[in-house]
């Protein structure tokens, strides 16, 4: 299976707890004003790979404790990303995504087949970047809107649940 992306980052301490690779999905549909990664808007832009490279290359890198999949938005390659998180949760990583949709957008369809991704995924981090709630202190997020949803509690509750980090 193919994805595009726009690149990598093998060791993170930004975007999300602990050492995690960060994969940069090309193509996003939200284009969010003030966005800090407009260059991964373009679905035709980036390079094209095989998911196999990628995950071999996630696994390949030491001292991880999970990865984050950003863009663009890996929910608008809801296969790719599906597959890329499956192989990092069995090998025992975490699994975080960033999406411009939220979650009832994501479980009522209108988000495409996003709703596939979920299963493979720890935390969520739902909804659009909006400039006039841009929160320098909103952990994990650049706005106040944006939520930290625990994917598997909220499966189970059948409603939203918040990522506390044990807090």
């Amino acid at each position: 299976m193919k994805v595009r992306t726009a690149g990598a980052v093998r060791h993170s301490s930004v975007n999300g707890p602990g050492v995690r690779y960060v994969l940069f999905f090309q193509g996003c549909p939200h284009h969010c004003r003030s966005c800090q990664n407009p260059e991964t808007w373009d679905p035709r832009a980036g390079r094209e790979t095989d998911t196999d490279a990628v995950i071999a290359d996630i696994l390949a890198v030491r001292y991880l404790d999970g990865v984050t999949l950003s863009g663009g938005d890996p929910l608008a390659q809801p296969e790719a990303a599906a597959a890329i998180a499956q192989a990092c949760r069995a090998a025992g990583l975490s699994v975080w995504a960033y999406t411009g949709w939220t979650w009832e957008d994501i479980l009522t369809g209108r988000a495409g087949r996003a709703a596939e991704v979920l299963p493979h995924l720890d935390v969520l981090v739902d909804g659009p970047f909006l400039l006039a709630k841009k929160d320098g202190t909103a952990l994990w997020r650049g706005s106040s809107n944006q939520r930290l949803i625990d994917v598997p509690a909220s499966l189970a509750a059948g409603r939203p649940v918040l990522w506390t980090d044990g807090e």
